[in-house]
């Protein structure tokens, strides 16, 4: 009898891990595939500084304690970083380029600009909050911390500026 119910248990966990692949929870992606998305679909593959600036983002949330404690759940967190970035068709022709900026940042690299910024929106867009201490523009983003008002120094994005980074 208790063969029977053993029998009966693994073929129920069985069943349930066949119908969670087939939801996509088996099938988790590496923290190397996460940061190439966040990159990939944040950065508009426009430099390697915007890249690296945006994984210097992810890295630095990851690190924070405030967000989740892994690449690929800061990166799929909702309404955080670009619809659908997890399951959008990357075009493969810039890949090269993502695969080495998202393994740099990976194995330690960070934008030397990017201090504790872990916030960032599309660079010439506005916004009326005081709390948006600007450290860098690249890659077509406007990097930002979140301070206290009295504490912001600088409230407007300063100039774009590439080629910090270098391969």
């Amino acid at each position: 009898m208790k063969l029977i119910l053993k029998a009966r248990v693994c073929l129920t966990l069985a069943a349930a891990a066949i119908v969670l692949t087939g939801c996509g929870f088996g099938s988790r992606m590496s923290e190397q595939e996460c940061m190439e998305r966040a990159m990939y679909f944040e950065s508009n593959r426009s430099s390697r500084d915007g890249m690296i600036a945006v994984g210097s983002v992810v890295m630095n949330r990851v690190q924070s304690g405030q967000y989740p404690r892994s690449v690929c759940g800061v990166v799929a967190q909702k309404n955080q970083f670009a619809p659908g970035v997890m399951k959008r068709k990357m075009n493969l022709r810039t890949a090269p380029q993502v695969r080495e900026a998202a393994r740099s940042v990976l194995r330690g690299e960070r934008h030397p600009l990017i201090g504790n910024a872990m916030f960032f929106h599309t660079a010439g867009h506005r916004f009326p909050y005081d709390n948006m201490h600007y450290v860098l523009v690249t890659g077509g983003n406007a990097f930002y911390e979140k301070r206290r008002n009295y504490l912001v120094t600088r409230p407007v994005p300063p100039q774009p500026l590439e080629g910090i980074t270098r391969r």
